[in-house]
């Protein structure tokens, strides 16, 4: 075997690797020329896409959590005590104003009305008895049958029948009412909310039978604390959005409290909505006060790096003998608008931010820009934070 290994020594390369010689030799060459590297042979220049800042409007906001109430909105209570006979309809139906919607016992009260009417006809044969009593009392009178006390006392029960029939026919149009409030009717149009009670229950005065609420007229309900309440004024925009951040409608504040609220110590603010759809009453949504809208530059998200709890970013400046070059910037991002950070300071407008390939560059590291743009308008469907935030 060691004799094998001297004599291929002595030989030289085979025929194969001499064949293969030139090939290896070209291919060095070639990538040798293609990877092109920077004058004092450092590193290859880096390809990445870069953006030019400019300043764009930005909304200063706070969110709170509003709420949805009804400007049609009624709650119904019934006008008297009993035990609920029917229920006739449903959670969830449209009535018209004076749809019945349950009815409570009214034995007692017809019986009560019944008496009344008993009562009053007896009344009205007194009245008509005492009428042609004090006719006959006049008549005898005048012939000189009859003396004037006489008739001066069939006069005095005349008038004390009719004001007992008078009396009678009051109350018996109060009992007549009453006994109408046993059907519990829809005081204004809309959908029927909850029923809480059922057949068989004991309802009061105070019981809350449903509620009747009207879809259209809906208002947001924002509690504002009274250290950010000084910067509330009408026409204010508001922000509904949804989960994700998403602007579902823009609406204005139309009233301000002029009173502090003692519990929360807050001020409610309203806002009419005339774009939201799909909200109900009594719903919870996040709400976003638009205080001001000033110019401010904005970034990417990805365009920035984090070490150490500082924020850097790169921009492409030029270098010696023309080459371009990344330059690390310490900055302080503020609030985040969609997918960029607002930036408080480290960069200017001019600035020809990185974008892309950040994470394989250095402070100086050559590159070559692949695209460069302008940067973009913040989605219209993010509002960023700002006071509160």
């Amino acid at each position: 075997m060691n004799h094998d290994s001297a004599m291929r020594r002595a030989l030289g390369p085979s025929p194969d690797f001499r064949r293969l010689a030139p090939i290896l030799a070209i291919a060095f060459v070639a990538a040798a020329c293609g990877g092109k590297t920077t004058a004092r042979g450092g590193p290859p220049a880096m390809p990445v896409e870069v953006v030019t800042l400019v300043e764009r409007p930005i909304e200063q906001t706070t969110e709170f959590v509003g709420t949805v109430k009804s400007r049609r909105s009624a709650t119904v209570q019934p006008q008297v005590e009993g035990f609920v006979t029917r229920i006739l309809v449903r959670s969830g139906a449209r009535v018209a104003p004076g749809t019945a919607l349950l009815e409570i016992d009214p034995r007692m009260q017809e019986a009560a009305v019944a008496s009344l009417e008993s009562l009053l006809a007896v009344r009205q044969a007194d009245l008509q008895q005492a009428r042609q009593q004090a006719t006959r009392m006049k008549t005898l009178l005048e012939a000189g049958a009859s003396s004037q006390a006489e008739m001066e006392q069939a006069q005095t029960a005349l008038a004390t029948t009719e004001a007992q029939a008078k009396a009678t026919e009051a109350l018996l149009r109060e009992q007549r009412v009453a006994l109408a409030y046993h059907t519990v009717s829809a005081p204004t149009a809309g959908i029927v909310g909850d029923i809480p009670v059922r057949v068989g229950d004991r309802v009061t005065k105070t019981t809350l039978l449903t509620t009747i609420d009207e879809s259209a007229g809906l208002e947001l309900y924002i509690n504002v604390p009274v250290q950010e309440a000084v910067n509330l004024r009408i026409g204010l925009p508001v922000h509904l959005v949804d989960d994700k951040g998403g602007i579902l409608a823009t609406e204005k504040l139309s009233f301000v409290s002029a009173s502090v609220e003692g519990a929360t110590q807050s001020v409610l603010a309203k806002a009419t909505l005339e774009k939201a759809a799909g909200l109900r009453t009594e719903q919870f949504v996040r709400a976003r006060v638009v205080w001001t809208e000033a110019p401010a530059l904005t970034v990417p998200i990805v365009a920035l790096n984090r070490l150490g709890g500082q924020y850097f970013a790169y921009v492409a400046e030029s270098g010696e003998a023309g080459a371009t070059v990344a330059r690390q910037r310490a900055v302080e991002p503020g609030p985040v608008v969609g997918n960029d950070y607002v930036v408080k300071s480290g960069l200017k407008p001019g600035d020809r931010l990185i974008v892309s390939g950040v994470q394989k560059i250095g402070d100086g590291a050559p590159v070559t820009i692949l695209a460069a743009g302008a940067a973009q308008t913040p989605s219209p469907k993010a509002a960023p934070g700002g006071k509160g935030d």
